[in-house]
């Protein structure tokens, strides 16, 4: 049964090497179940509730890309967009978390449709690979600055508006040695390195007494506070038609450049270099998405970790749903979770910031057309504290440039498009 299911031999494969990746995927993401509950929280959702709902958002989507599309990639919480639905939409703009599940939910189902009719390939395919790279940068560092923020390294301040804080502190001490034990054992191939900073982190809290230690193993909080909570109706409002695109379109092309990533790696790609089945793993990371909502977490997504399974071996879906029952597994470890301090999962914060910003390689920073639009959006994303500010700057800055330098004819017709649109945004739902 599992060989017709996932096709083992086929893809040259095992039950014992599908296993291993799982669980190889599972210690690269876990820390997501720490991070996930800590971020959201600060929004006023039930901490307990939210930990819940992360640990069945990413177990029901790395089930269902699991055993629909049959690839080996897991999915849960994104973290950019995570702090897209806690800093911006909540915290910088005003709605109710409620409404931001709404905004949520709606942005799966438009990612259902763009899957259903095609649309996700023409519009990947009609903005420019830099742009996309520089909107991966401007959130890495969005994270990187929500990491400062959080262990007091970085502090406000009125003539400059930012500062350096006191770095005697507790919480900065530990994400600093956090930062670099993280960083340090990611560089030896160590696999869980960023679980292993974590709750190292937190273990020297408790021993400290800085933390009170409350167990790690009980029976799964309730769900209630947050399930099935999304106001939908509040979603639908006009001022929100900005932040339901901005939730899609992050998660467009974090998922395409993920299966992108995991396919090369895999190499799942056919003859003609395409992935099949691509349909079946978008669907499978848009019913993900609407379900989180549902849950109670922010926009569920594919995560580029997965590359870490591929290369213990896993080409299946089968590496999937082994992560998909661990997750189920950490439902049960809710103390754990509750102990673990904000300033603990700041190094994940940096360590992920480090990654996403390495999608900069790949600009042509010779072309002053082509950097520049670039720049202009990594930096807006942290600095107006809003993805959704950051990608509107870079399809502004982009189209106006090539236009201004006589190069229109480089400029695809969806991005005058986006043009248009991102100018509206500004001026009216800004």
């Amino acid at each position: 049964m599992i060989e017709r299911l996932f096709k083992l031999k086929e893809r040259g494969s095992d039950i014992k090497t599908e296993v291993i990746a799982g669980l190889t995927t599972f210690l690269t993401m876990v820390y997501i179940i720490f991070v996930n509950p800590n971020m959201l929280a600060s929004t006023g959702m039930d901490q307990g509730a939210v930990f819940v709902a992360t640990c069945l958002a990413a177990a029901l989507g790395s089930l269902v890309m699991g055993l629909y599309a049959n690839y080996p990639i897991a999915l849960a919480p994104g973290l950019g967009l995570m702090a897209f639905f806690s800093f911006t939409v909540v915290g910088q703009m005003g709605y109710s978390w409620q409404v931001a599940l709404g905004a949520v939910f709606l942005s799966g189902c438009s990612f259902f449709l763009l899957s259903i009719f095609k649309i996700r390939e023409w519009i990947i395919n009609s903005i420019p690979v830099s742009l996309r790279a520089g909107i991966a940068a401007g959130v890495g560092l969005f994270l990187g600055f929500i990491a400062l923020q959080s262990a007091g390294i970085v502090v406000d301040n009125p003539g400059t508006l930012v500062t350096l804080g006191d770095m005697a502190t507790w919480p900065a001490m530990m994400t600093a040695l956090g930062t670099l034990l993280i960083v340090a054992l990611y560089s030896r191939n160590i696999t869980g390195a960023v679980i292993i900073g974590i709750l190292a982190v937190t273990v020297v809290s408790v021993l400290a007494g800085k933390v009170e230690f409350n167990g790690v193993i009980s029976p799964p909080p309730s769900i209630a506070p947050t399930f099935m909570a999304m106001d939908l109706s509040g979603a639908f409002e006009v001022g929100l038609i900005s932040i339901v695109f901005s939730f899609l379109f992050v998660d467009l092309f974090e998922t395409s450049a993920t299966l992108i990533a995991v396919a090369q790696k895999g190499k799942l790609l056919d003859k003609d270099n395409k992935l099949p089945h691509l349909g079946r793993a978008m669907m499978a990371d848009s019913v993900a998405s609407m379900a989180g909502a549902g849950l109670g977490s922010s926009t569920t997504t594919s995560y580029a970790e997965s590359i870490a399974g591929i290369l213990a071996g896993g080409r299946t879906g089968l590496t999937a749903v082994v992560v998909g029952l661990l997750f189920l597994a950490c439902l049960f470890i809710s103390p754990l979770a509750s102990i673990v301090p904000p300033y603990a999962t700041a190094p994940a914060l940096m360590f992920v910031a480090v990654l996403m910003t390495h999608s900069l390689v790949h600009i042509d920073w010779d072309d002053i057309t082509e950097a520049a639009p670039v720049v202009i959006a990594a930096v807006s994303i942290p600095l107006s504290f809003s993805i959704a500010t950051g990608i509107a700057f870079g399809f502004i800055a982009y189209t106006g440039i090539k236009l201004l330098s006589g190069r229109y004819q480089e400029v695809s017709p969806t991005m005058y498009i986006l043009f248009v649109l991102s100018l509206l945004k500004l001026a009216i739902f800004n």
